[in-house]
């Protein structure tokens, strides 16, 4: 995701991520199974890191969710475009997506 931090904060984006995924689910979201469908956050720097973590903390600690997160925080790395009957699949699919 690319994102202007003077329009949303980091901190914001990670708000939106935990809440349209579920971060219990260990390389999976609902039917899609794979690595591919893990959940993951990509940091940048040192700084996108230490918050990363600390929402993860912050999630943990809220007590609202009812099993361990597996959410992995890893350094943003070589990327692949994914092909085009992928992009935008929600705007096209509207109701194949739990959020």
């Amino acid at each position: 995701v690319s994102f202007d931090p003077t329009i949303i904060t980091y901190n914001d984006l990670l708000n939106v991520f935990w809440d349209c995924h579920d971060p219990t689910q260990l390389n999976r979201q609902g039917p899609d199974i794979g690595d591919q469908y893990r959940s993951a956050i990509f940091f940048h720097s040192d700084e996108q890191k230490r918050v990363a973590e600390e929402s993860l903390e912050r999630l943990d600690a809220s007590g609202r969710l009812r099993k361990r997160i597996v959410t992995r925080i890893e350094p943003a790395a070589v990327f692949w475009e994914a092909e085009k009957y992928h992009q935008k699949y929600h705007a096209r699919n509207s109701g194949g997506c739990g959020f």
